[in-house]
């Protein structure tokens, strides 16, 4: 396997993935990270929040976008952090596509800064951050 370096990152490099977001996929990640709001798992509850339905969590929308930053970086990186902010809710049967596109290569340091962001089917943009990756090599 070939490990990643600097030379193979170029600024503006992208990588996309689309995903139709499930009632299951809902209830893995809840399971998974033992976050049952109710707004998320629980129907009813759900109807007198200001969403009004079931909204899939923040943190599994920010997690579609890991695999776009790492078929970038990977193998030959490591995550140093993330910002980033939640604009709006994603439902259930919504499809979002995650990006991740390199916007800054800082050699000397060994980082590579990336846009990562999801847009649902609709065009609107619903999660939008950045992560920072060290390369190790």
């Amino acid at each position: 396997m070939k490990v990643k370096t600097m030379d193979d990152i170029q600024v503006g490099q992208k990588v996309e993935f689309s995903k139709t977001i499930s009632e299951a996929d809902v209830y893995l990640f809840a399971g998974l990270t033992g976050d049952f709001a109710p707004h998320h798992i629980n129907a009813e509850f759900a109807k007198t929040t200001m969403f009004k339905e079931r909204i899939a969590h923040g943190m599994f929308i920010a997690s579609l976008t890991c695999g776009c930053t790492s078929q970038i970086v990977s193998p030959g990186a490591v995550s140093l952090g993330h910002e980033f902010k939640f604009l709006k809710p994603v439902r259930f049967g919504d499809t979002i596509t995650a990006v991740s596109e390199v916007i800054e290569k800082n050699i000397e340091k060994k980082r590579v800064i990336l846009r990562t962001y999801c847009t649902n089917q609709h065009g609107e943009l619903v999660f939008d951050g950045t992560t920072t990756q060290y390369m190790k090599i």
